[in-house]
């Protein structure tokens, strides 16, 4: 049975795509690192539907942790062929007021882990099998503007990370992207505020969490597929905002 490890599936889109992977025959290690009742919720949830699952732990902004979570991921019959890189750090801040401990945490989350785990799942692919890399980027990244700077450069790394582990990676594993559009409240946002701001997009539809599963199912059903990043935005990238969205006060139509 072939195995996935998704990072951050507790909660929010990481559980949405651990759950997809589940749902097509996949065995999923759900990572987390402080949301242990969301992974236990997340693998419930796979059970329950059928699938099979198991929680792992680990700190990201470790090294030695982040090093340490892909020999975890071990289950009777199971074969880690697929690696999801989506926990991430999300904090605003803006160059006039960054700090370096903000800025390295990013940093070591967001762009150091997918790689140190990335080299972990190339060094214990059976020689038999290929495998597959997905980086959940932003589409902030096709859009850039001076808010959350740390969060955004660990993005752009990323991004151009995937382009290098294609190329090094192949031809035995594909490595893409999923840049996302503002898909789930998240911090001070009111329910209405988010409602607003889901749908100021070119299309005027917000972006949900079934839209970046079928992004991830299309990427592992396509094996010509690689070095490339889906876009799943309703548009918002082709916007030029000066803000991020998450200050936007009214719709772009």
């Amino acid at each position: 049975m072939k195995g996935a490890l998704v990072t951050g599936a507790g909660m929010r889109i990481g559980r949405a795509l651990a759950q997809a992977l589940a749902a097509d025959g996949f065995f999923v290690f759900v990572h987390y690192n402080r949301s242990a009742a969301g992974a236990r919720a997340t693998v419930a949830a796979i059970a329950a539907a059928g699938g099979r699952a198991k929680a792992v732990r680990a700190d990201l902004s470790s090294a030695r942790q982040a090093e340490a979570l892909v020999p975890k991921c071990r289950a009777r019959g199971v074969r880690l062929t697929c690696l999801v890189n989506n926990a991430s750090m999300f904090k605003l801040d803006r160059a006039p007021t960054v700090r370096a401990a903000d800025f390295d945490l990013n940093m070591a989350i967001n762009l150091r882990a997918p790689l140190l785990l990335s080299q972990a799942l190339a060094r214990q692919l059976p020689a038999s099998e290929s495998g597959l890399i997905v980086n959940v980027l932003d589409q902030k990244l096709f859009n850039l503007n001076p808010d959350f700077l740390s969060y955004t450069l660990s993005k752009i790394g990323l991004h151009g990370l995937t382009t290098l582990l294609a190329q090094s990676f192949a031809p035995r594993l594909r490595v893409a992207g999923i840049a996302p559009g503002l898909t789930l409240r998240s911090g001070s946002q009111t329910d209405a505020r988010f409602a607003a701001q889901h749908t100021a997009n070119p299309l005027g539809v917000g972006v949900a969490t079934d839209d970046l599963a079928r992004a991830l199912r299309f990427i592992v059903a396509t094996p010509s597929y690689t070095g490339d990043t889906l876009i799943v935005d309703s548009g918002e990238h082709l916007t030029g905002r000066p803000r991020d969205i998450a200050f936007a006060t009214k719709a772009t139509k």
